[in-house]
């Protein structure tokens, strides 16, 4: 348990600055949030986690009765290797039609560890302290992400970042179509990664 307590605060304490994208912990999003909110920030007890979800059809008979909707929650305070272990994952999940009444009570407890937090004992230092999470991230496909949130998945605007600018081709011969141009923001990532 001591290993564990010491693990979830590493980013405070061992983390290598040298400019490279390892961890979350490295992302301008972990500072934005640290600066927006600081009395936050300044706790690396402080959970922020990573919800991610994606659906599966077990019968591989594409109907849609009987899909099953893995949901994953996911500690980003751990160490790279470890937050993706399987003992530090909490993972459950319903079928599709449930997923909204599934989500509603962790929403709820989101909500709640956001703002009051719960009083914890911290046995690395031997004291109580308020936890407090935060939802970082989340990770999905766009049917997940329009079963999560309802966004238009169809269409010429399905980019939720890129929106009306979504590069996109009509196919000649069908009516399927293309998602073109997405490599324009590679530029900028490969500037971000080697600096």
């Amino acid at each position: 348990m001591l290993m564990m307590q010491k693990n979830l605060k590493w980013h405070a304490n061992g983390k290598k600055y040298d400019g490279l994208l390892r961890h979350d912990v490295d992302s301008p999003q972990w500072k934005k949030i640290d600066s927006l909110f600081p009395k936050y920030g300044s706790d690396p007890r402080n959970l922020r986690l990573g919800l991610t979800t994606d659906g599966m059809n077990p019968y591989s008979n594409l109907s849609s009765k009987h899909s099953l909707w893995s949901v994953l929650v996911i500690i980003y305070n751990l160490l790279y290797w470890l937050c993706m272990k399987r003992k530090y994952m909490m993972i459950s999940g319903p079928r599709r039609n449930d997923i909204d009444a599934y989500l509603s009570p962790l929403i709820e407890d989101l909500k709640f560890l956001w703002d009051q937090g719960v009083e914890v004992f911290d046995i690395y230092e031997k004291v109580n302290f308020n936890l407090r999470a935060l939802l970082f991230c989340t990770i999905n496909d766009f049917l997940a992400y329009w079963n999560l949130s309802s966004y238009n998945v169809k269409g010429h605007i399905v980019c939720p970042i890129c929106e009306e600018n979504t590069s996109y081709h009509q196919l000649k011969h069908g009516r399927k179509t293309s998602y073109i141009g997405h490599r324009r923001f590679l530029k900028n990532v490969i500037t971000l990664i080697v600096g």
